[in-house]
């Protein structure tokens, strides 16, 4: 099965300069920034990213970061509720390092400086999120615990004088070697500064942390900066990416009319774990029946619970309730939020707040071992540009900062037994092409429509079709907008490619054309390559069962 065409590689100058590095991580987010102060022992890093070091995604998580951190919660607890909300397709292995070595991986932040709210006896002050059968989600500033971890860590990096830091720079590809490893990376490095223009960094390791794909969807919760970059070069340079229809919508991100596009605010799922509701028009709430957990369902079955209210009533949102919290408790547990909906002329202290799903993470990514290691040697990835086997079909709230954390760590174990040799870059055959920046707007538009919360193999053919002919506009002069629309449409390709050949409705992916859950044919993973073809790559599935682990092509 295959997707629309993509380019092989950007389309870039040549590199003006030439630096070498024993690690570069891509990133500055809760993995990168983790994996560069981890990996300073090892040699010499350097972290590139996009915009200012704090830009990414992690400061905007405002529920908190889930680990057993109570006496009444346990791993095996947390392990089970993580394996429940992944469908059926998360790696157990992957889970078991997750939350057993979550407790420790918190505490370490909190040694760092990260400051988590507490109650009066100086015990973490811990919530419930959607899935979850334990109060274990540690949160700070009461809805701004992305923003604390941030603050900590980029203070942390900042103090580390052998970390050394690019902002405002965009790699463009990697550099591979003739055993197919990795070389190093290529970059532009925008406004002023000592290194200026298009350069090349070699380097021992590549550590890919540059987050998710949000801007695939004209509503995210993601920053400007989520153009599935990492996702995109890697697949360019032959790794595996694993799982990449698995894309979670936030059922309750604030609705602010069908005009609202971009990056959109998130009402966390916190609010419902402190008591709040959902209804809909009428002030009926439609989630009793539908879980055991009703309101605090996994984020799969409360997004397909809002769409399908949508739905019948002909409505383009729903409402949270957390009327009854009050004036104090508003101010103190979710100030953030608070401030947010005031600003858009919601007060949800005496008002219903409307909300509708939209793109909030990607499960899927580039697959990696339990080390962190990814198909081609030398390169590693963590946080949302990654599958661990962690998330399965749908992740489970606030795992993903947990998981940055975690396997950033691991990855810094695992280079602590030896950094590879530099390998010799070697001549980039692959031709280069580029995608009109304009097309961006039209992206967002045939792939909310057609590969959104709802999917079928017509809409998916649809919007592969219509991206097929946005690829053929002649594109403009290379330059970050132009290699940030080339980035979307080669995730959206693959992205395509993987829900057309996943006939069932599991997690995050739902085909109102396969709307059962069909464990005899799916239960396992779809791996995605860009093998070349000529000019131009297409998506190429491979469907991984679970059981077996063996690779058998499934369409």
């Amino acid at each position: 099965m295959t997707g629309p065409a993509v380019p092989q590689r950007l389309c870039a100058p040549e590199p003006g300069w030439t630096d070498t590095v024993d690690v570069v991580v891509i990133g500055s987010g809760i993995a990168g920034l983790t994996a560069a102060l981890k990996a300073r022992e090892l040699g010499t890093v350097l972290v590139v990213t996009k915009d200012v070091v704090a830009s990414g995604s992690t400061q905007w998580a405002q529920g908190g970061i889930a680990a057993a951190l109570s006496p009444e919660d346990s791993p095996e607890d947390h392990l089970q509720d993580t394996l429940v909300a992944g469908a059926g397709l998360c790696d157990p292995d992957a889970v078991r390092a997750l939350v057993t070595e979550g407790p420790d991986a918190v505490r370490d932040l909190i040694e760092l400086g990260a400051r988590f709210d507490t109650l009066a006896d100086g015990d973490l002050s811990l919530t419930r999120e959607g899935g979850h059968h334990r109060n274990r989600i540690a949160h700070a500033g009461g809805d701004a615990t992305g923003a604390e971890i941030e603050r900590a860590l980029v203070a942390a990096v900042k103090r580390a004088d052998d970390i050394r830091l690019i902002e405002h720079a965009l790699v463009i590809d990697l550099l591979t070697a003739a055993d197919g490893g990795v070389a190093g990376v290529t970059l532009h490095v925008m406004g002023e500064g000592q290194l200026d223009g298009v350069g090349a960094i070699r380097s021992r390791v590549v550590i890919l942390a540059s987050g998710g794909i949000g801007q695939l969807y004209a509503a995210t919760t993601n920053p400007s900066v989520s153009t599935g970059d990492g996702m995109a070069l890697a697949l360019r340079a032959g790794a595996k990416v694993r799982d990449l229809e698995f894309v979670q919508f936030h059922p309750t991100v604030l609705w602010l009319g069908k005009s609202a596009k971009g990056q959109q605010p998130l009402v966390s799922e916190a609010v419902r774990g402190e008591g709040a509701f959902l209804v809909d028009h009428e002030g009926n709430r439609f989630m009793q029946g539908q879980h055991e957990l009703a309101d605090l369902a996994p984020r799969d079955i409360v997004a397909k619970a809002i769409m399908r209210q949508m739905l019948a009533t002909g409505k383009d949102h729903v409402y949270v309730d957390a009327r009854h919290f009050g004036d104090e408790k508003w101010r103190v547990r979710f100030p953030t939020i608070l401030a947010s909906c005031r600003s858009h002329g919601i007060d949800p202290v005496r008002e219903l707040i409307p909300v509708a799903p939209a793109c909030h993470y990607s499960s899927g990514g580039v697959w990696t071992d339990l080390d962190g290691q990814t198909s081609m040697p030398g390169l590693y990835a963590c946080g949302e540009v990654a599958c661990t086997g962690v998330h399965g079909a749908n992740r489970l709230a606030s795992n993903s900062l947990l998981e940055g954390l975690v396997f950033a760590r691991r990855i810094a174990a695992h280079l602590a037994d030896g950094l590879p040799p530099l390998r010799e870059p070697v001549a980039d055959i692959r031709v280069p092409g580029l995608v009109d920046a304009d097309v961006v707007d039209e992206v967002q538009r045939v792939m909310t429509v057609g590969a959104g919360v709802i999917r079928s193999a017509r809409g998916l053919a649809e919007a592969g079709a219509t991206l097929g002919k946005l690829i053929e506009q002649p594109a403009g002069e290379p330059g970050t907008p132009g290699w940030e629309a080339t980035n979307l449409v080669t995730v959206a390709s693959a992205l395509i490619a993987a829900a057309t050949v996943r006939e069932e409705s599991r997690g995050s992916h739902w085909r109102e054309d396969h709307p059962d859950r069909d464990d005899r044919n799916w239960s396992g993973s779809l791996d995605l390559t860009l093998p070349s073809e000529g000019d131009t790559a297409r998506p190429r599935t491979t469907f991984v069962p679970h059981d077996t682990k063996e690779n058998a092509h499934h369409g």
